[in-house]
C-alpha cells in the first residue's frame, strides 16, 4: 500500500533562494558544486538527469541548483553534490546505479520518465535511499515528489486571457505525460475562466530537448495569430523563446509565459510576459537535508498552490498590470479555499 506523507509546510517551502548559476559540464559527465567552505557532514547526494540536461534552464537545472544551495549551505565537501546527465533514457538505470553501488546517501531521479528505472533501481537495491521528481514510485525506499502544475498553470492562464489582444493564445508541451497534461489542462481552465471565447491552440512536440523544434512551433502559432504561449517543454521551450525574440526584434508585440524557474532571468523579461514556476530546487533540498538529518521518510507528497509548491514568478509584476495581479490572487484563494477545483486532465 502506498505511503502518502503530509504536504511540506509553507515554512518548509519558504527558503530564500540564493542560488548559484550551473556550471557547464559535458553531457554524461559528472559533476560537482563549486567548494562552499569547510567540510561538513559526510553525506553525499547524486542526481541523474532526463535527456532535457542539467542546464535545461528549467526543472532539472532548478533541481541542481536546489542541490548548489544545499552543498554551500551546510558546506559539504565539493565532491559530496554531483550530478550524472542522461542523454538518453538508456542511461537512466546505469547512472542511478552507479551512486546506488557508489552508497550515495540518496540518488535522485529527475523527471517522470525516469519514474520505472528508479523503481527497478530502488526494488534491486532496498538498503539504498532515492527520490524522484514528477513521478510516483511506490516503494518504501523512495521519496516521490509531485506538483499540482495544473494550479499554477490556472493562474497563467488567467494572465494570458486578460493580456492577450489577439484572443488566441498558445500551449507547447514536450511529450504527452500526465505531468505536462496537468499543465496544458490547467492553463486551458484559466483562460477558458476569464473568457471562454478565447481559442486556444495546442501543440505538443513529443520532445524536451529539441529547441528547433520548439522555434518552428512558436513561429507556427504566431503566424496563426498567436499573441501568447505558455510552453511546459523543457529545452525544447527555449526555441519558443529563441522565435519569440526575433519577431519582438520586427516589432510584433509577442510574448513567452515560462515554466518551471522565472525564465525571465534567462531569457529578458522583454519577451517573458510571466513564469510558472515550480519550487523543485526547494524540493530536492528539504528531501536531500531530511536524509542528511536522518529524517528521510520515503512515500508520496503533492505540492499545489496551498503548500506555496507552485506559483507565478516574483518578476510578474514586470510585465503583469496590478489590476490583472490582483484578479490572479482572486482565483488563487478560490482555488486554495476548495471553490474552484483545477482539473488535471485536458477537458474534452
Amino acid at each position: 500500500m502506498k505511503k502518502v506523507l503530509s504536504v511540506f509546510s509553507v515554512a518548509a517551502l519558504s527558503l530564500s533562494l540564493v542560488l548559484a548559476g550551473c556550471g557547464g559540464k559535458t553531457e554524461g559527465q559528472q559533476g560537482a558544486a563549486d567548494q562552499g567552505g569547510t567540510a561538513a557532514p559526510n553525506a553525499r547526494i547524486g542526481m541523474v538527469t532526463d535527456v532535457g540536461g542539467v542546464n535545461d534552464n528549467s526543472f532539472n537545472q532548478s533541481a541542481w541548483e536546489g542541490l548548489q544551495k544545499l552543498q554551500k549551505d551546510l558546506n559539504l565537501p565539493q565532491e559530496n553534490v554531483s550530478y550524472l546527465q542522461s542523454t538518453s533514457d538508456a542511461d537512466y538505470i546505469p547512472n542511478l546505479t552507479q551512486f546506488v553501488k557508489d552508497q550515495w546517501n540518496l540518488t535522485w531521479g529527475i523527471g517522470f520518465l525516469m519514474g520505472d528505472h528508479v523503481k527497478k533501481v530502488a526494488s534491486e537495491n532496498p538498503d539504498a535511499k532515492l527520490a524522484i521528481i514528477d513521478a510516483e514510485v511506490d516503494a518504501p525506499n523512495v521519496e516521490s515528489v509531485l506538483f499540482k502544475e495544473h494550479e499554477g498553470s490556472f493562474l497563467v492562464g488567467v494572465v494570458a486571457a486578460k493580456m492577450s489582444k489577439t484572443k488566441k493564445v498558445g500551449f507547447v508541451g514536450g511529450m504527452e505525460i500526465p505531468v505536462i497534461k496537468r499543465f496544458e489542462a490547467g492553463f486551458e481552465a484559466g483562460v477558458k475562466a476569464v473568457d471562454p471565447s478565447i481559442q486556444v491552440v495546442k501543440v505538443y512536440t513529443a520532445a524536451f530537448d529539441k529547441p528547433d523544434q520548439g522555434k518552428s512551433t512558436a513561429s507556427q502559432m504566431y503566424d496563426q495569430g498567436v499573441d501568447i504561449i505558455f510552453h511546459a517543454s523543457g529545452a525544447t521551450g527555449d526555441g519558443v523563446f529563441n522565435e519569440a525574440k526575433a519577431r519582438k526584434a520586427k516589432g510584433q508585440q509577442v510574448w513567452v509565459i515560462g515554466v518551471d524557474k522565472d525564465q525571465s532571468l534567462t531569457f529578458g523579461d522583454d519577451i517573458t510576459l510571466t513564469s510558472m514556476v515550480k519550487r523543485v530546487d526547494e524540493a530536492v533540498y528539504r528531501v536531500s537535508k531530511d536524509v542528511i538529518d536522518g529524517n528521510f521518510k520515503g512515500g508520496i507528497v503533492w505540492l499545489g498552490l496551498k503548500e506555496n509548491g507552485v506559483g507565478l514568478a516574483d518578476t510578474s509584476s514586470k510585465n503583469v498590470p496590478e489590476d490583472v495581479l490582483k484578479e490572479v490572487e482572486e482565483y488563487k484563494q478560490k482555488i486554495v479555499n476548495g471553490e474552484i477545483k483545477v482539473p488535471e486532465t485536458p477537458q474534452q
